[in-house]
């Protein structure tokens, strides 16, 4: 495994070329990606990129903005699984959005603390910005539950109360994982599974 000086020396070689702000901002991810949200400084940062820490405040005016823009970076990555989702039925299509939020979660841990963990300035706020359609996937389960209410598929219940019910549950379950509190990924894989295929029965209708 190579050293944090190696790891230093090739980031350096590597971004050498790049414009000043894409360097910045790729310090700072580099940074947050080994060390979290407490190793991002704008020290280190200007260390990694060889300035001075009063040269970044040129790009971004402050830690504030690198962490929007790091955030920004989390929720591109998800946006694009969740544009990968090929389901047309529309509780099929927010059974696989569930199911890329676990993957997305487990497989790029770093991206789903940027997005969702981060206590960035321009963080979405519920419910305002989305039912204002500020979250480009959040407009999409919204639309599909609007399309399964249409189909007489589920209830007649706000879709805005659908919608936080289903994103707390499967956020709050990863986070309770990334906490501790499941034996192993097997068995938090299979409890959130469940949870998601009754919270998706929950809001059908009734039939009499």
């Amino acid at each position: 495994m190579p050293g944090l000086k190696e790891i230093d020396n090739w980031y350096t070689v590597y971004t050498m070329n790049q414009p000043t702000q894409t360097r910045i901002f790729d310090a700072a991810r580099d940074l947050f990606d080994h060390e979290g949200a407490q190793g991002v400084s704008m020290r280190r940062i200007a260390a990694k990129v060889g300035i001075t820490p009063m040269a970044i405040y040129k790009h971004y005016p402050d830690k504030d903005a690198l962490l929007n823009a790091l955030m920004l970076d989390g929720f591109a990555t998800w946006e694009a699984r969740v544009a990968a989702i090929t389901s047309t039925e529309p509780l099929a299509w927010a059974q696989a959005m569930g199911e890329a939020f676990l993957d997305f979660a487990l497989n790029e841990p770093r991206r789903y603390e940027a997005a969702f963990l981060l206590k960035a300035s321009a963080a979405r706020r519920y419910p305002g910005d989305f039912v204002a359609g500020r979250s480009p996937v959040i407009s999409k389960l919204m639309a599909h539950i609007e399309q399964a209410k249409a189909q007489g598929l589920i209830a007649n219940i706000p879709t805005i109360d659908i919608t936080i019910s289903f994103v707390a549950l499967t956020q709050g379950l990863v986070d309770m994982y990334r906490a501790g509190r499941f034996t192993d990924e097997a068995d938090f894989r299979s409890a959130y599974r469940k949870a998601l295929v009754h919270c998706v029965q929950s809001f059908r209708e009734k039939k009499p």
